[in-house]
Parts: C-alpha cells; structure tokens; sequence
C-alpha cells in the first residue's frame, strides 16, 4: 500500500511539473516582455530609451489630439488612444522597435463610421446637453462610443485571425495595394482637414466664408514644420536629439492664441475643453456593432499590416524575431481592451518608429516611458491645450502624412517592372478616393485574388535539368553513360488545384519527348535481347546486350525542394503521375521531400516498389541508381557465367 501511495505521489509531482512546464512556456510564448524585461541592461539601455520615451511622448501627444480630429472625435480621446494601446502592445507585442498608438489610416476609417451614424447636424441639439461624463457632451460620448465599437470589433477579428493562425493569409495585402490604399487614405485625409485648414464656415449651399486668420497661420505652420523636418533629417547623424517642433509649434500657437484672443476677436476655432484625468472603464454601445463590420475589418486588416511591415523591419534590422500570429494577438488586444477606456483604434506609426530608431531606443521600456509623460499630461497639462487652434493641427496632420503621399513616385516602378501591378494601384487607388480606404482595401484584395487565380496556372512549374547541372561526380566514364537515361525535373512552385493540372501536362510532355528520342534506342535493345536468346541455345552467349538493355531502365527524378506546400489536389495528381510513369515502366524518385510530403503520399496511394522512392537530395537518388544498375549488372554477369560453365561442361 505504502509503495503504491509512493507510485500515485511521483505521478502527480511529474504531472504537476509538465504542466508548470508548459504553463512557463506559453506565458513567455504569449507575453514577450516575460522573456526581455528579466535580462534588461539597466545601465547600458535605461538613458537612451528615457531619452527616445520623452522624445516620443510628445509625438504621441501631438499626434493623439490630430488623429482624434481625424477620427471626428473629441481631442482627448486621443490621448487616451496614446496611453492605454501602447501599455497592452509593450506586454503582448513583440516589436521591440515599435511604437503604436493612434493612426491616421484607422483613424480616417473609423471616421466613416462615427459621421454616418453620429452625423454632425444633430450637433446643435446635444451640444449643451452635458452627459456628466468626462464633463463633454451627449454628442461627444455618442461619437466616441461608435470610434470605440469599431476599435473593439476590430479588435475582435484582430483575436479571431490569431487564433485561426492566420498570420500568413496577409500575403494577399501586396505591395502595390497597400500602397494604392494608403495614398488614397492620405488624399482623403487632406481633403478632410482643408475646412480646420482653410477655416470655412458654411452658412448655407451658396455661402462659404474662408477665414483668413486660420489660412495665414495654417501656411505658416505647414512651412515651419516642414522646414524644420526636412533639416532633422538633414543632420540626423550628427545631432543625437531632435528639435520637437510639433511640441514647440503646439506651445507657440496656444499661447499666442491666448494673448491675442483669437476665439473671440476672430473667430477662430480651438481644441476647447479638454477634460481632466483617466475615465473609468465602460464597455463599447454593443447595438451599433453590426453597423460597423465593414469598418472593423478595414481597421484589423490595415492597422495590422501596417504594424507588422514596421515589426519585421525593426527585427530584421535588430536581430531578433517576430511572430506574425503573435502579432495578431497583440494588437487585438490592444484594441479590445482600451475601446472600454473611450479610445479609438490603434497600430503603430512609422513616423514614431523612426523617431525610436533615430533615438537610439533599445526596447519597448522607451514606450513605457513615454506613457507616464503622457500621464503627466493628461492629469496636469491637458486643461492648457484649451487655445490650440484646430487649423495648427490640421497642418500637423498634413505634414505627418508626406511620406505616404510621396507614394505617388511608386507608379513610374510599377510601371516599368509589372503593368498589371500598375494597373492594381490606380484602380485601387481610385476605388479608395471614390468610397473609403477600407473598400480600396477589399477591392486590391480582390483583384490580387483574381490574378493569381488566372497567372498561377500559366506560370512556369517545372524545370528540366541536366545531370552536369547537378552537383555530382561520376567515378568513370561508365557511369556517366548509365546515367543518360535519368531525367532530373525541379517542381518551382506549390502545387495546389490552382495549377496542378498544369503540372501534370507539363510532365507528361517531358516524358512523352524523352519516349520518342530513346524509342530508336529501346528497338535495337529488343533485336539485341532476341539474339542474344537465340546464343543461349546456341552456346555463344555474350553478356552485353542484356546487360546494355538492363541499364538503359528510364528514371525520372523530381527535385521538390521548391515545392513549399501542397493541397490534397497536388497530391493526388503526384500518386497518378507516380502510376503513369510506372505503367510506362520508368522509375520514379523524389528528392528533397519534406516530412508532411512523405506521410501524405504514402497515406494517399500506394507506393510499393522494389527500390526506395523517397531521398534526401539528388546526388543520393542518383548513387541509388548506380548501386542497383551495378547489381542487376553483376547479377547477369552470374547468369552467362553459370550458361558458359553448362556449356563448357556438356
């Protein structure tokens, strides 16, 4: 009894232990800052990720109060959307590079949905109608809880990608689509910023004021901004600090504001009250989800990628790398839970991405950092934006979006390399301009689909090699010549349904010329053979011809080292040219066979033979030619020896 009491203990320490085990390895799976945070060099890496943290926080606070414009919300929500994202993507993300946070693409998409179900017009009826929440209006919480519906739905589909893994699928999101779709949004997003640029005011259909105080001060704001960016870049390499201008810009302007009254005197519009401290959590409106669908997808897809693009670039840059499902995880989660904090979507920028490169940021600590600056902010210096004027941030806005207008260079590449890829990006590029950026998305998508639907099954699948192409050494001059009947075949692309069909016309053509050249051949080996039975009754049997026709056996050898997946449909089609090939009595070998590829043709046909079928590269498949070549050689060999002696005997 003592013994097995003894037994059941050790069988629990042992399951206890697997499952501690396994726990350990998905928390650091799962929550990357589990696996860099215990081994952060605080002496070599804590003064220049300070220095990167304050250097973004005031990125993020300038961009947070534009993007929320963007967003037709209320300035604040943007600083929530830089604070509470970036916490979340610091624990779950895996880009130690990255800085996420509010963007101008989901910002712009997630606009879409708050003024078609929160139209501006109903303004003027819940202006003054004070929620008690935050201290804004009941139409300034109906605007934010459509922005946060459509970042915790996205979120959601953000989740559901992870768990279906699939991280993968976004190969479809090409270059050029991306491209077309974000040179879209940004056309859309200066269009939308000309009336806080220009200061309109529209009195009705036939009466549109300009302000001339908002143009001066929009033109000079865009000219600083740019004249100063462009000198930052200019002497990156030899200044370690930026000058923050956006900040100083945000500073300069309010307190000139403030001092010449510029909201009274002349009418110029500001950011206005902006509400002091963190909001308690409250779950999105769950009514209005069904009516955001299409902009939930349009800001999982493009917050998604365009944070992943940003990801592998740092890690390649850095060393290190990323999980494109992880990802997936990481900002779902760092949409779902601050769209209970009113926050609208998220991704990362590469604006702040480059500014933590420039910066010398070594970790994700940089970004944390920044969140108790924004903190700072929120709580102490928020009140003091009240006099920013709304066309300052309209030009920060603008000037932000340079690179991705800049895009427009990108058509002479296309062009000149692909014409359907050119064509691609103006169509999806129009489709973005007319309706949104998420159906320019859809749209790309689409057409990628539909090309490669109809180019996949035309590409070039198969290559014919030449056995000096392969690197092998024959010992003698004999072996070369057995070798003349061995066809070495490369499979370049996956074979699927798409062009598995494709495949097997390809090959059979291969071995259907291979037939004609050596039919002339096989006709002399057959005379030969029947002579040769005629000098066995005779007693003047020569072992060469049998041995000639022995050795002329036809082999086809298929390298699959470029064959990277495969479906059902590819299989099947590999088993019947495997069954064609030996109807027509040629051998087939497969080289540089992956594990998943050997189990699914031995579990979907038969595959019997005398010799093995499957080897680890070409040079092997070739010397296990050679070896069975030479028995069945030395076999004849024994047989004439044994003839001759009977002979020689009688």
């Amino acid at each position: 009894m003592t013994g097995a009491k003894r037994k059941r203990n050790a069988v629990c320490r042992n399951i206890q232990a697997f499952r501690f085990a396994d726990i350990k390895i998905w928390c650091l799976r799962r929550l990357p800052i589990l696996e860099w945070m215990p081994i952060y060099n605080w002496k070599e890496n804590l003064i220049p990720d300070t220095i990167s943290g304050m250097m973004l926080a005031i990125q993020q606070v300038t961009q947070g109060l534009a993007f929320a414009i963007l967003s037709s919300v209320h300035p604040v929500f943007g600083l929530y959307g830089s604070f509470f994202p970036v916490i979340i993507y610091a624990i779950f993300g895996m880009g130690r590079h990255v800085a996420t946070g509010t963007f101008a693409l989901t910002s712009l998409i997630s606009a879409n949905a708050v003024e078609r179900l929160v139209p501006s017009a109903s303004s003027n009826f819940t202006t003054n109608n004070n929620s008690g929440v935050l201290g804004l209006s009941e139409f300034e919480m109906q605007r934010i809880g459509v922005a946060a519906a459509v970042s915790f739905l996205g979120g959601i589909i953000q989740v559901a990608m992870f768990m279906l893994q699939l991280g993968s699928a976004t190969f479809l999101l090409t270059e050029p689509v991306i491209s077309a779709m974000t040179t879209g949004a940004a056309t859309h997003v200066v269009t939308s910023q000309v009336k806080y640029l220009l200061g309109m005011k529209i009195s009705s259909i036939f009466y549109i004021s300009v302000q001339l105080e908002a143009l001066l001060l929009s033109l000079l704001s865009i000219v600083v901004l740019v004249l100063v960016k462009e000198l930052n870049e200019k002497f990156q390499k030899n200044i370690k600090v930026v000058l923050p201008v956006d900040l100083l810009l945000v500073i300069a302007t309010s307190i000139a504001c403030y001092y010449a009254d510029m909201e009274y005197i002349y009418g110029l519009e500001v950011v206005g009250h902006i509400p002091e401290g963190l909001p308690s959590p409250k779950p999105p409106p769950m009514n209005v989800l069904p009516e955001v669908v299409t902009e939930a997808f349009g800001v999982a897809l493009v917050g998604y990628v365009a944070s992943l693009a940003l990801a592998q670039d740092s890690a390649k840059k850095f060393k290190y790398t990323v999980d494109d499902n992880q990802e997936f995880l990481a900002h779902g989660l760092s949409n779902v839970i601050p769209s209970f904090f009113f926050c609208i979507p998220s991704a990362a920028a590469m604006g702040r991405t480059a500014l933590l490169y420039s910066t010398g940021a070594k970790t994700q600590v940089a970004c944390l950092i920044s969140c108790v600056l924004i903190l700072v902010v929120i709580y102490a210096i928020g009140p003091m934006l009240y006099w920013l004027p709304m066309c300052v941030l309209a030009s920060i806005i603008v000037v932000g979006l340079k690179g991705m207008l800049i895009q427009f260079r990108d058509l002479k590449k296309y062009w000149n390399v692909d014409k359907v890829d050119w064509s691609i990006w103006v169509s999806t590029y129009i489709f973005t301009i007319c309706f949104a950026a998420n159906v320019g998305l859809l749209y790309g998508v689409l057409c990628t689909v539909v090309i490669v639907i109809f180019r996949f099954p035309r590409a070039k699948t198969l290559n014919l090699k030449k056995m000096k192409e392969v690197e092998y050494k024959c010992k003698t001059e004999d072996n070369c010549e057995s070798l003349k009947h061995v066809n070495i075949v490369s499979v370049n692309n996956p074979l699927v349904f798409l062009n598995a069909r494709k495949f097997h016309a390809d090959l059979m053509k291969i071995i259907q010329k291979d037939n004609m050249s050596s039919q002339a051949c096989e006709d002399v080996n057959k005379c030969e053979q029947n002579t040769l039975l005629c000098s066995f009754s005779s007693g003047s049997c020569r072992g060469e011809p049998l041995q000639s026709c022995h050795s002329e056996q036809r082999v086809l050898i298929l390298d699959c080292s470029g064959l990277n997946f495969f479906d059902y449909t590819g299989i099947s089609v590999l088993l019947q040219i495997y069954m064609d090939c030996k109807s027509r009595h040629i051998d087939v070998l497969l080289a540089h066979c992956k594990a998943s590829l050997i189990k699914a043709m031995q579990y979907g046909g038969n595959l019997e033979s005398e010799t093995p079928v499957f080897f680890e590269s070409i040079s092997s498949a070739v010397n296990a030619i050679q070896i069975h070549r030479v028995r069945l050689t030395a076999g004849v060999g024994d047989v004439w020896r044994a003839s001759w002696m009977l002979t020689a005997i009688e």
